[in-house]
């Protein structure tokens, strides 16, 4: 016994100075909480149901950040649920306003704030005993539910005004087929208090629409039901936290379920809801009526009294429709309401790229205008080329006068030889018909020789005629040896009077072209009147110019050769330039018209050395395969064929 006493007396020694700083501690702390109220206040939220039910508690949340944000000093919140709204037990009320009141008994809070209908009949009814002096805001609730009488100087409500009817108008008009709309509601008490207001407001719908009523039946029967309805349906969600059943099922994840199985596109009355599971339309808008009511709490808590705060009941925000259940039922834009607002709509491609495609639009605009520009600049170009054809022409025509001229002696002598001739056999024929008896068989002859002559002379002219005619340039088929040969003899006058031996060699094979043969025909006689010019001051016996004509695979090859000093080789890459010239009397101009003309029938011309001048000429053939002369038939030969 002495020793349990020494053992007590042992440990009540020990605990005192335990207890002393058990007591400092305390008194620290208490110390310490009766400092902190004036730097953070504190908020008492109740929840109608539990803080995990919506709507209510997407408005605490909101209002929550709200707070905080405006608020000028830190803000605790502290969270409690009025679990007996899902049955009505007002046995069960006491025992917890009792629990509330012991609770914050040293402490009470700074603003109480009770979310929904039944937060705000219970807080009404309890006033008295719920911390009377604290003030208090009664929101997210309809007007309806507030008992306004009993309302104190430190009471303040934001209301809100729901307008069923206009929904279900909302419906009627967006849905215009509508025949029937399921209302899905629960049994507990707000639910049948809304049940019973909602069929007296829409008593004057029934008969526009049927009306069916899902606050009879157990949450599965309801899903079994939204399965099966008819066509031209819809359903209205207003509160499904208990069913018919007594199953607690909160309105949120309710609305969910109710998606993945309904047949029929859902409605209902708040944004809160506006995630994907519904339609739209007029709602009540949480961020505005979250914002409001944590704007009279700020003032409140910065010392304004709650009974001057007067707040009208919030109405719904203009309509807004999710996308992409209109595009799920078929909902047509023109059938929205006026000012409609439509979200979830994929961005188009403009929104998505709009720089990209401004940027690609700026890249093929100029890419346009460069185009227009070079094809401007081609025609231009063009019309250039044209025109300085057609100047090249006129000065080939001129060259062809200038040639002409100077030819005109050996021309004169030409016509002149078939004209003395016919006139020497006229005056014999004339003295043979005088004489009495005519020869017959010597006038035929006579006359015979009259008609080649005038023949001759006719045949000289029209050479003539057809070297200086001014036409446009025309292609034609023809055959190059006949080319040659005629513009030869056209000029062999000329070197007869020159006393020069002119010799022409003709491919034995056809060499058929297309081209301008007026044109050619003048290439050839400006290299023969070179050729003649180039050996004109070598010994009578030397003077020659010899024209050959050849084939060489797919091209026809003129060659014009003389026997006089030849091109010195510094100048042989100026020759053919416009202006250029080697005699005393020349223009310059002849070899770069032949250039030019022999160019525009895809040829070449050149000129080298070889005991004289050499110019060659290549022009392309015509026929089969591309080349190959489709007159020569199977007779060819490669070089130069010996001819006349």
């Amino acid at each position: 016994m002495r020793r349990r006493q020494n053992a007590l007396s042992l440990l009540s020694l020990l605990a005192v100075p335990f207890l002393y700083l058990f007591g400092s501690a305390i008194f620290a702390g208490t110390t310490a909480s009766a400092a902190a109220p004036s730097e953070t206040r504190r908020v008492l939220i109740l929840h109608s149901f539990g803080p995990r039910f919506k709507p209510w508690s997407a408005y605490a949340e909101t209002i929550r950040s709200e707070i905080n944000r405006q608020s000028r000093k830190p803000v605790d919140f502290v969270d409690h649920a009025l679990v007996n709204a899902r049955a009505n037990d007002l046995q069960a009320e006491s025992p917890f306003v009792e629990y509330l009141g012991a609770l914050y008994a040293g402490h009470p809070p700074d603003l109480i704030i009770a979310f929904g209908g039944p937060a705000a009949t219970f807080v009404q009814r309890h006033r008295q005993r719920l911390f009377p002096a604290v003030p208090m805001i009664v929101t997210a609730v309809d007007h309806r539910r507030v008992q306004y009488e009993k309302l104190t100087d430190n009471d303040a409500v934001v209301p809100v005004d729901n307008n069923v009817p206009a929904v279900f108008e909302n419906i009627l008009q967006v849905l215009p087929g509508t025949r029937l709309i399921a209302i899905l509601i629960g049994a507990s008490p707000i639910e049948r208090f809304w049940a019973e207001e909602l069929r007296r407001e829409l008593a004057p719908l029934t008969k526009r629409v049927e009306l069916k009523w899902y606050n009879e039946l157990p949450f599965d029967d309801i899903l079994k039901d939204a399965e099966s309805l008819p066509p031209h349906s819809a359903i209205f969600s207003v509160l499904m936290n208990v069913d018919a059943a007594g199953v607690v099922q909160e309105t949120g994840n309710a609305l969910s379920k109710l998606v993945s199985h309904a047949n029929a596109p859902i409605f209902t009355y708040d944004d809160a809801y506006f995630d994907g599971s519904i339609v739209g339309g007029p709602m009540f808008s949480m961020q505005e009526g979250s914002r409001i009511a944590a704007s009279v709490a700020t003032r409140i808590l910065d010392g304004e009294k709650p009974g001057d705060i007067k707040t009208p009941p919030l109405k719904y925000a203009a309509a807004k429709f999710d996308w992409r259940q209109m595009q799920r039922w078929g909902i047509s834009e023109s059938n929205l309401p006026a000012g409609s607002s439509i979200l979830f709509r994929p961005p188009s491609a403009w929104e998505n790229y709009r720089w990209q495609i401004i940027t690609a639009g700026a890249v093929v605009a100029f890419q346009g205008a460069l185009i227009m520009l070079l094809l401007f600049e081609q025609r231009r170009r063009h019309l250039a080329e044209m025109d300085s054809r057609q100047r090249m022409m006129e000065l080939a025509h001129v060259n062809r006068f200038s040639t002409a001229g100077e030819l005109s002696a050996s021309i004169a002598h030409e016509i002149n030889q078939p004209l003395g001739a016919i006139l020497a056999n006229a005056e014999t024929a004339q003295l043979i018909l005088q004489s009495p008896s005519p020869d017959l068989a010597e006038l035929k002859e006579i006359v015979g020789d009259i008609r080649r002559d005038d023949r001759r002379a006719s045949e000289v002219v029209r050479r003539l005629r057809s070297f200086v005619t001014k036409a446009p340039f025309q292609t034609q088929k023809f055959d190059l040896n006949d080319l040659v040969s005629e513009s030869v003899e056209f000029l062999s006058a000329h070197a007869r009077s020159r006393e020069i031996t002119m010799r022409c060699e003709l491919s034995r094979t056809p060499l058929p072209l297309i081209g301008d043969p007026i044109q050619l025909q003048q290439v050839v006689s400006n290299l023969v009147l070179n050729a003649m010019d180039a050996v004109r001051d070598a010994p009578r016996a030397q003077r020659a110019v010899t024209v050959r004509t050849s084939r060489h695979r797919r091209t026809a090859e003129i060659r014009v050769e003389d026997t006089g000093p030849g091109v010195p080789p510094e100048l042989a890459s100026k020759i053919f330039e416009p202006f250029f010239s080697t005699k005393d009397h020349g223009m310059g101009m002849g070899l770069s018209i032949a250039r030019t003309i022999v160019k525009a029938h895809d040829g070449q011309i050149d000129v080298e050395n070889n005991n004289g001048a050499v110019f060659r000429i290549r022009l392309p053939l015509i026929g089969k395969n591309g080349g190959a002369s489709a007159v020569a038939g199977s007779v060819g030969q490669s070089g130069a064929d010996s001819g006349k």
